[in-house]
C-alpha cells in the first residue's frame, strides 16, 4: 500500500528536524547508493564528451528555446556569472530569511543527490538529474529548469508523473527529497505551474518568495530565469580566453549592459 501523501500544510522536515536525523533521511538507504554514484559518474563523464552538448543545445536551438549557441568559453564564464550573481545571492538571501543555514543545505543536496552540485548550467545533467534538482530545492523560477528539460524528449512528460509521485507518496527518493524541500507546498505549486505551463509557456512565473517580493533580483531574474534569457546574455560574453579571464577578473557586479 502506497504511503499517504504529507498534509501540504505541514511544517516541513527541512525545518523542524534535528540535523542527524536531516544527514540520514537525506543519506537513504544502501539501496540508492549506487544509483546515486552512476549518475554523478554520467555528469562528470559529460564533461568530456563535447557532441553530447553539441547535441543538447542544437536541439535547443531548433525548438526555438535558445537563438543561437554560446562558446566553450562564454559558457564557462557564463555559468560562473550565474552562479555568483544570481543563484548564490538569491538562494543565500532566502536561506537567511527562512532561517536556514545555506552551508548545511548545500550538503543535504549533495547526500541526497551529488550529481545536483556538479553542473549549474545543466547541459551535463541526466533526466533524472535536472528532476531531481527541481523537486529538491523550492526554485527563484523553474522556467530555466523546464526549458532545459526539454533536451530530452519526455523531459516535462516524466517531471509529472514524477511530482504526481511525490504528492501521493510513492515516488523511490521521497523522503530523502521531503528532508531537504523548504516549503511543504511546493511540489503541489509546482505540478500545477507545469501544467499551465504546458498550454502556455509564456504564463508569469512560478517565482520564490524572496524574489517576488524584492526588485533586488528582478533584473538578475529576468536574465537567469528562463534558459532562454540566460543564453542571450551568454552569447554577449567573451569568446577568447584573455578576454574572459579578464572578464572574471575584473567584473564585480552583474554587468547590466549584457543583459
Amino acid at each position: 500500500m502506497a504511503a499517504p501523501a504529507p498534509a501540504v500544510n505541514a511544517a516541513p522536515a527541512r525545518l523542524e528536524a534535528r540535523p542527524l536525523a536531516l544527514i540520514r533521511q537525506a543519506l537513504g538507504g544502501p539501496a540508492g547508493v549506487p544509483g546515486k554514484a552512476a549518475r554523478l559518474a554520467r555528469v562528470l563523464a559529460a564533461y568530456a564528451r563535447g557532441s553530447e552538448l553539441d547535441a543538447r543545445l542544437d536541439r535547443l536551438r531548433r525548438i526555438g528555446l535558445i537563438e543561437a549557441i554560446p562558446t566553450r568559453i562564454q559558457l564557462a564564464v557564463g555559468a560562473a556569472d550565474m552562479l555568483r550573481f544570481w543563484i548564490s545571492p538569491a538562494s543565500a538571501d532566502y536561506y537567511e530569511k527562512m532561517g536556514i543555514s545555506y552551508g548545511f543545505h548545500q550538503v543535504l543536496r549533495f547526500l541526497d543527490e551529488p550529481a545536483s552540485l556538479t553542473d549549474p548550467v545543466g547541459f551535463f545533467s541526466t533526466r533524472d538529474g535536472i528532476i531531481g534538482h527541481l523537486m529538491q530545492v523550492v526554485h527563484a523560477n523553474p522556467v530555466y529548469d523546464l526549458q532545459l528539460l526539454q533536451m530530452f524528449e519526455d523531459g516535462l512528460d516524466e517531471l509529472t508523473a514524477q511530482l504526481g509521485q511525490m504528492l501521493d507518496g510513492t515516488h523511490p527518493r521521497a523522503a530523502s527529497i521531503r528532508a531537504i524541500v523548504e516549503e511543504p507546498d511546493y511540489h503541489e505549486r509546482l505540478l500545477a505551474f507545469i501544467t499551465a505551463f504546458r498550454i502556455d509557456p509564456t504564463i508569469p512565473p512560478l517565482l520564490r518568495s524572496n524574489v517576488a517580493a524584492s526588485g533586488e533580483f528582478s533584473a538578475l531574474e529576468r536574465t537567469f530565469g528562463s534558459l532562454t534569457g540566460a543564453m542571450r546574455y551568454f552569447t554577449r560574453l567573451p569568446t577568447s580566453p584573455r578576454e574572459a579571464a579578464r572578464h572574471l577578473h575584473t567584473v564585480k557586479e552583474f554587468p547590466a549592459h549584457l543583459a
